[in-house]
C-alpha cells in the first residue's frame, strides 16, 4: 500500500545572528507513522519542530502538508493546518479543570458550553485509551495526567500531525508505556507523530522510523527495523563511540555519610522530606529515583547545608582524621571544605553553581579565591584547570575566557560538574548532571563519576533514566513524595519494580543491605 505524506520539509534553513540552526533539512513524515527525530545537544531538533508548529518562521524552505504548500506563520497557522506540538514544559492554566484548559483560546460564535466540552474531552479520551477526568483541576493532577490533557488538547482542536518534545523525561516506565500504547492506537487511526527524544531504547521500541540531525542538517532517514543503538549514535556523533557504563564492584567500602531521621518542611508548613534514613559509602554509587518533586532536591541540598531541616542528623566520617561530625550544624562553606561537594544541575543551570557574565576561567576561580595569601587573585591555576576540562569534557567554546551565558546548556552543564569533580571531593552529590545532554556526552558523564568511584569517592547521583540507574549504580534508593519507599541492588532490581516504588504513596518496609 502506498504510503501519503502527511507533512513534508524541503531545503528548511534557519540562523540566529551568525548560528546556523538548521540548513537545507529535508524531512517527511507519513500518515500512519511513528517517526523519531534525533540529535545532539545544539543538532537543530527543537529548531524544526518550532518552524512546523508556527513559533519560528524558515529563512528558506517550502513546507507541504497534505500535499500542498503552506505557510506557517503562527501556531494559529499550524492549527489551521491540524498540526499540534506537546511541549516538554506544559502550558496549562494551574487553577482551571482540565475541560477549561482543553477549551481555552478556541475561537467559537457559541457560547463556551463546559458540558459539552467535558463530553467529548471524555469521548475522545475513550478512543484512545486516556484515563481523564475532565473536571479535575490542573493542580490535583499528576505528571502523567498533565501531559494528558496536553495531547488531548490538540487533538480537541482536531490534529492530524503531532509533535512531540522528549514525552517521558518525567513519567514513570508504567507511564511510558501506557503512553506508548496511545501512541500507536493514534497511528493506527492514520495520525502522523513525531517524536523528539534522548533514549535510544524508546526510539527502537516505539517509532517506524528514525530522522537524525547533525550540526543542523539531516544527515538521513532509516527504518527502525533495520538500525540498532549504535548506528544511531554513530550517525548522531560522526563516529564510533561505546555505549557501555563500567560497573566495577565496590572495594574497601566504608560509610562515609549517616543521614537519620532527617525531616524538612516549607514555609507553609508541608512536609518536603519525611524521617528520611540511609547511608552513603565509600566507592560505590547511590542512585536516588523518583518522580520529579519527590524531595531528590531538598534531600542533597539538606547534606549541602542549603536547606533548613526540623530534625534529625547528618554525620559525616572525615576520611582524614577519622573523626565524625554533624553537618546539620555547619554552614555551607564549611561543609564544602570538609569535602562534601554538591554538583547540582537545576533547570536554570545559571541560578544556580555558576555566574553567567562570568569567563570559565572566573567560575573555577569561585571555588579557591579564598585560600589566596595576597590581595591579587592568583589566576594560573584555574586557568589550567579551565584548559582541562574544556579539553576532557570536549566543552564547546572559542576559549577559556569566553563567558559562561554563551555557551550552549550542555556546554555550562560540563563546566558545572567537571569544576566539583576536579576538586577531590570524599562525598560528590552529582543531581540530572546529564540532563539535555547528548548521548556522548552523557557517557563522558557517567565515566568520570565511575573514576571518581573507583578513587575511594562516595557518590550520590540523581538520575531521571532508570536504564541509566540500573547500569550505573550499585545501590538505588527511591523517594516518593518526600519519603524513602524503597532501597534496592542495581544489579537485581527491573526498571518495573523502581516504577511500583516511585508511585507508592506510603513509605513501606525497606533494606539497607
Amino acid at each position: 500500500m502506498e504510503k501519503t505524506a502527511a507533512i513534508e520539509l524541503k531545503n528548511i534553513s534557519k540562523s540566529f545572528g551568525s548560528v546556523v540552526a538548521n540548513k537545507d533539512v529535508c524531512l517527511t513524515v507519513y500518515k500512519g507513522e511513528i517517526l523519531s527525530v534525533l540529535g545532539e545537544n545544539g543538532s537543530g531538533k527543537t529548531t524544526l519542530m518550532n518552524m512546523i508548529s508556527g513559533i519560528y518562521f524558515p529563512d528558506e524552505g517550502q513546507i507541504f502538508v497534505n500535499g500542498e504548500e503552506v505557510v506557517i506563520a503562527s501556531p494559529k497557522d499550524a492549527f489551521k493546518y491540524k498540526i499540534g506540538m506537546i511541549h516538554q514544559h506544559f502550558k496549562l492554566v494551574d487553577i482551571f479543570t482540565a475541560a477549561e484548559n482543553i477549551i481555552l483560546g478556541l475561537e467559537d460564535e457559541k457560547k463556551y458550553d463546559i458540558k459539552s466540552a467535558a463530553k467529548k474531552v471524555k469521548e475522545i479520551g475513550e478512543k484512545y485509551g486516556f484515563a481523564i477526568d475532565p473536571m479535575k483541576k490542573v493542580y490535583e493532577m499528576s505528571v502523567s495526567e498533565k501531559q494528558t490533557v496536553e495531547i488531548i488538547r490538540v487533538l480537541y482542536r482536531g490534529a492530524d500531525i503531532l509533535i512531540l518534545d522528549e514525552p517521558t523525561a518525567v513519567l514513570t516506565p508504567q507511564e511510558t508505556k501506557k503512553l506508548f500504547n496511545i501512541l500507536r492506537r493514534m497511528r493506527d487511526d492514520g495520525k502522523a507523530i513525531i517524536i523528539i527524544t534522548h533514549k535510544l531504547h524508546e526510539v527502537l521500541s516505539l517509532s517506524d522510523r528514525v530522522s537524525v540531525l547533525r550540526k543542523g542538517e539531516c544527515i538521513g532517514t532509516v527504518n527502525t527495523a533495520e538500525t540498532n543503538e549504535n548506528q544511531l549514535t554513530e550517525m548522531m556523533v560522526g563516529k564510533k563511540i561505546s555505549l557501555n557504563i563500567k560497573r566495577s564492584e565496590p572495594k574497601n567500602s566504608v560509610d562515609r555519610l549517616k543521614v537519620e531521621h532527617i525531616n524538612c518542611i516549607n514555609r507553609e508548613g508541608v512536609p518536603l522530606l519525611n524521617d528520611i534514613s540511609f547511608t552513603a559509602r565509600s566507592g560505590e554509587i547511590l542512585g536516588i529515583a523518583g518522580i520529579a518533586g519527590s524531595g531528590q532536591r531538598e534531600l542533597l541540598e539538606s547534606i549541602a547545608g542549603l536547606q533548613h531541616l526540623t530534625s534529625g542528623r547528618i554525620v559525616y566520617e572525615n576520611p582524614k582524621t577519622g573523626e565524625t561530625e554533624n553537618l546539620r550544624d555547619k554552614t555551607p562553606l564549611e561543609i564544602r571544605e570538609l569535602g562534601v561537594r554538591l554538583s547540582f544541575v537545576p533547570e536554570d543551570r545559571l541560578g544556580m553553581g555558576l555566574v553567567g557574565n562570568m569567563d570559565i576561567v572566573d567560575n573555577m576561580m569561585l571555588r579557591s579565591y579564598r585560600k589566596g595569601k595576597s590581595i591579587f587573585l592568583e589566576r594560573k591555576a584555574p586557568k589550567d584547570l579551565a584548559e582541562e576540562i574544556i579539553k576532557q569534557l570536549e566543552v564547546v567554546t572559542p576559549n577559556a575566557n569566553t563567558p559562561v551565558r554563551r555557551l550552549s546548556g550542555g556546554n555550562v552543564q560540563k563546566v558545572l560538574v567537571g569544576r566539583e569533580i576536579a576538586a577531590s571531593p570524599s562525598v560528590l552529590m552529582a543531581a540530572y548532571p546529564v540532563r539535555g545532554l547528548d548521548i556522548n556526552s552523557s557517557y563522558t558523564i557517567y565515566n568520570l563519576l565511575n573514576q571518581q568511584k573507583e578513587n575511594g569517592v562516595a557518590v550520590i547521583y540523581v538520575g531521571e533514566d532508570l536504564d541509566v540507574l540500573l547500569e550505573l549504580c550499585d545501590r538505588i534508593m527511591v523517594l516518593s513524595g518526600g519519603k524513602i519507599s524503597g532501597i534496592v541492588d542495581a544489579r537485581k532490581a527491573t526498571k518495573e519494580q523502581i516504577g511500583l516504588l516511585m508511585t507508592k504513596s506510603r513509605e513501606v518496609e525497606h533494606d539497607e543491605e
